[in-house]
């Protein structure tokens, strides 16, 4: 809470001639998970984006994938900032709980990737993005029976190579 009040401060500050960027994913929405993304300038060519995604719920039947999530990304854009193509270095962090069928995961995901992106102006504040990217995860993780038993519980760990970003993104620039 503390952060996104010194962001938003800080945003008010500094936010002119199209230095900052507020976002948010689509495609998160779609499976019911609210996010939001800040992309700062660091030049005309390179950027800084912040995401934050948090999902709380518990559907029908006990299904539930509860997570946090944080991705942030350098971006070289090849024209100017916010406008057109661009490529990207990104890390992810995330902790999670639940899972779908008869067995639950808690557990944590760390990793990095590559993304490329296309950024369309559409009004002179708002823009539409759409992004993808690859990479690793490293996923750590205990899993237990969908009824929680101690003695069930078996520690795990999983190395993921693939895409770890989609991402069609409504964008306020101030």
């Amino acid at each position: 809470m503390v952060w996104s009040v010194v962001i938003l401060f800080w945003v008010c500050l500094v936010g002119n001639a199209q230095k900052v960027a507020l976002k948010t994913n689509a495609l998160y929405w779609l499976t019911t998970t609210p996010n939001a993304s800040v992309e700062f300038a660091l030049s005309n060519k390179i950027t800084l984006e912040a995401l934050a995604a948090y999902n709380p719920w518990t559907f029908r039947d006990d299904k539930k994938m509860k997570f946090w999530l944080v991705q942030p990304e350098f971006r070289y854009w090849f024209c100017e900032k916010f406008e057109g193509h661009f490529v990207g270095i990104h890390l992810h962090g995330a902790q999670y709980f639940g899972g779908f069928k008869e067995r639950r995961y808690d557990g944590y995901l760390a990793g990095a990737g590559v993304t490329y992106g296309y950024d369309w102006i559409l009004a002179p504040h708002w823009n539409l993005e759409l992004a993808i990217g690859a990479g690793y995860a490293r996923m750590w993780y205990d899993e237990m029976p969908r009824i929680p038993c101690k003695k069930c519980v078996r520690s795990r760990h999983k190395d993921y190579l693939g895409p770890t970003k989609a991402a069609l993104s409504i964008c306020y620039l101030f």
